[in-house]
């Protein structure tokens, strides 16, 4: 059995990594896909998740205490018919009638303001403020930058690498739109071909213009579209000399960390 599990939180989400681990631990023969969605703080952002979460729906555990925020989610998730559960809810409530007071609505209350948390806030930030190309004089400035077209999955492995503490900057390659000149200049960053299956994007990206209530017959889904795409896109990692990763059968952890493999094995190339 494959789920599809969302972790949405309003701060880095490392505590419902840790309740969604000891959940998952109890079952047997459950084939578990994280998706993580950290820093959800607007409405805004709310809105941009629940559209990559509509694509591959499955349980949300959330933490958010903007009452808002919290109140749109909840709203969203019962006329999709997504299950939804709050994960501190229980405990929450139980601590304010034996103490007697009311909870402070404060994201990420529990953490320790050390150095590595604010590393990785400053991560995640980086990385919502540079997704989909955007902003690509900064780029230099990233740990990583993933490359790929559009639906290779790359915005989530980024925010998956970002709640790692890894600046992430993502570009989509589009055929008739070549990404910026710069990209291929960077020296600091470790640039990363994402890849998949014309079939399975195919696939993908039907679902998503469903999800969207658009026409299914366009070149976005066309076969041979789709598969010069993904030449287009191989050529450029081939040429530039690109670690690529496949990522039709793999999972967003599965992803991440063969890219924490390739970073981490190119960092004493880099401080030599």
């Amino acid at each position: 059995m494959r789920l599809h599990l969302h972790l949405l939180s309003d701060s880095t989400g490392e505590t419902l990594e840790a309740i969604a681990k000891a959940g998952i631990a109890q079952f047997d023969g459950v084939e578990t896909i994280k998706h993580f969605w950290p820093m959800v703080r607007s409405e805004g952002h709310l809105d941009r998740v629940l559209s990559e979460i509509l694509q591959r729906p499955g349980l949300i555990i959330y933490t958010l205490v903007n009452s808002g925020v919290r109140r749109t989610l909840e709203h969203r998730c019962r006329v999709a018919g997504l299950p939804h559960v709050a994960a501190l809810d229980p405990v929450t409530d139980a601590l304010q009638r034996l103490l007697g007071q009311e909870a402070k609505a404060r994201p990420g209350r529990q953490h320790v303001l050390d150095a590595a948390y604010f590393a990785r806030v400053d991560a995640i930030q980086y990385t919502i403020s540079h997704d989909d190309g955007i902003a690509p004089e900064d780029w230099e400035e990233a740990d990583i930058v993933l490359a790929g077209v559009s639906r290779c999955s790359k915005t989530p492995t980024s925010i998956y690498l970002a709640n790692r503490g890894y600046k992430v900057a993502n570009i989509p390659l589009v055929v008739e739109s070549p990404p910026p000149p710069i990209l291929f200049e960077l020296e600091a960053p470790l640039v990363v071909g994402l890849t998949t299956s014309p079939d399975r994007l195919i696939q993908i990206r039907r679902n998503r213009l469903l999800s969207l209530h658009q026409t299914a017959e366009t070149a976005y889904v066309d076969q041979e579209a789709v598969a010069a795409e993904l030449a287009f896109a191989r050529r450029m990692f081939a040429d530039r000399g690109w670690p690529v990763i496949d990522v039709t059968r793999r999972s967003i952890e599965e992803t991440a960390a063969a890219i924490i493999n390739l970073f981490g094995e190119r960092r004493p190339e880099a401080g030599a």
